[in-house]
C-alpha cells in the first residue's frame, strides 16, 4: 500500500486514499495520503478497497494479500463486480507461480473452476506492461 500511495501522493493530480485497519502492534497511517479511514473490520476494508476500483495490481504479500485477492476473485467470478471484469494483476511471477499451478492442477482439474476462472488473472513482472494495460482499459 506504501508504494501505490506514495506514487499518487507525489504525482499531486489525484488523491492518495489509505484505508486502515486497527489491529495491534501493527499498521499505522502511512505519510503519503491525503484522505484516510480506519476500519475495525477486515470485511468492511475489504468493500471500500474495491467499490470504487475498476483494476487491482496485487504485490506479494501475506494473508491479509491472499484474503484480498480471493474476495476479488470471488466477486469478479460471480458477477457482482462486474465494473471490474478481468483486471487482475499479479506482479511477480516466481512469487505467484506456485498458486497459479494450484488453481490449475486442483481447482481447475478437480471442476470446482473453468477455464474463464483461470483468465481473470494476468501474471507478470512487467510494471510498465500492466500500466500500458490499465491505461488501455475504457473505464
Amino acid at each position: 500500500m506504501l508504494a501505490s500511495n506514495k506514487g499518487a501522493y507525489e504525482a499531486k493530480n489525484s488523491e492518495s486514499i489509505g484505508l486502515n485497519i486497527s489491529i495491534p502492534n501493527e499498521q499505522e497511517i502511512n505519510s503519503f495520503t491525503t484522505k484516510n479511514m480506519m476500519f475495525n473490520y477486515f470485511f468492511s476494508r475489504k468493500y471500500m478497497l474495491i467499490k470504487y476500483s475498476y483494476a487491482c495490481v496485487i504485490f506479494p504479500g501475506g494473508f491479509g494479500t491472499l484474503d484480498e485477492l480471493f474476495e476479488v476473485l470471488t466477486l469478479t467470478q460471480t458477477g457482482k463486480l462486474n465494473k471490474l471484469g478481468c483486471k487482475i494483476f499479479l506482479v511477480g511471477c516466481e512469487y505467484w507461480k506456485d498458486l497459479l499451478k494450484f488453481f490449475e492442477t486442483s481447482l481447475y482439474k478437480e471442476g470446482m473452476i473453468n477455464k474463464a476462472d483461470l483468465d481473470l488473472i494476468t501474471l507478470s513482472n512487467d510494471i510498465d506492461f500492466i500500466g500500458q494495460k490499465l491505461i488501455q482499459y475504457k473505464f
